[in-house]
């Protein structure tokens, strides 16, 4: 996806007088023409680092939504001295050594770490197709949304790097020290992910929607959000 999925959720927070960032990571959305061979996890944690860096960013709220659950871990290492709240939005879980593919039961173990040392080598395949999954996936199970807006998602969704999906994540969530907040969709892939929110002692909120939430509901999103956060926060 990419920074741009936080749209609507960005102008209703911004709307409510918060200051808000979407960052988006390399090789996704509008920087799809950087996706490579060697973008993976650590390039996406300096990412949203840098984003903290550059834009003096304190008291931050780090709301962390699918993939960027497994690039989280390694931003709160690095700055989390700056961060007031952790949410997870429906996203991965990883514990450290973990690669997403295999955790999430898609790829062998085996099999993934020999295509990331082909990766590693130069070759293989740059991207890993979940954009056109996504489109197929749809057609038989559409988002709980408006049909012009998930017209709008679909079109939109860029490839990810296959290395992001195949690479160790070596920061996993089981070194975040901070209390976390998980919002769990009811209509999603990442039900084992919910699981392991509960077994780390994660505060898990449940929301009817689906893994697309903050594009199909984002006032419901906003309002969980602003909960979490607490009414004095920024967002």
């Amino acid at each position: 996806m990419g920074g741009w999925t936080w749209k609507y959720v960005r102008e209703l927070l911004e709307a409510k007088g918060h200051k808000v960032y979407t960052p988006t990571f390399t090789g996704f959305g509008e920087r799809e023409h950087l996706i490579g061979r060697d973008v993976g996890n650590a390039t996406h944690v300096r990412d949203i680092v840098n984003v903290f860096k550059y834009e003096d960013l304190h008291d931050v709220v780090l709301v962390a939504h699918s993939y960027a659950g497994t690039v989280a871990p390694g931003v709160i290492a690095e700055v989390g001295d700056r961060i007031a709240k952790v949410i997870y939005l429906d996203a991965i879980i990883p514990r450290s050594g973990e690669r997403i593919a295999s955790l999430m039961g898609y790829v062998p173990e085996d099999q993934l770490a020999a295509l990331d040392a082909m990766l590693e080598a130069g070759e293989g395949p740059i991207g890993s197709g979940v954009h056109e999954m996504q489109r197929a996936a749809a057609k038989d199970h559409p988002h709980l949304m408006d049909p012009a807006r998930e017209k709008w998602l679909l079109d939109n969704l860029s490839d990810q790097p296959m290395k992001a999906t195949a690479c160790v994540i070596s920061v996993g969530a089981e070194t975040i020290a901070k209390p976390v907040d998980y919002i769990a969709a009811a209509v999603t892939v990442m039900t084992a992910m919910h699981d392991r929110a509960r077994e780390l002692g994660w505060t898990v909120h449940d929301h009817p929607g689906d893994h697309a939430l903050l594009v199909g509901d984002p006032e419901g999103t906003v309002d969980l959000i602003l909960k979490i956060a607490g009414a004095g926060a920024k967002a």
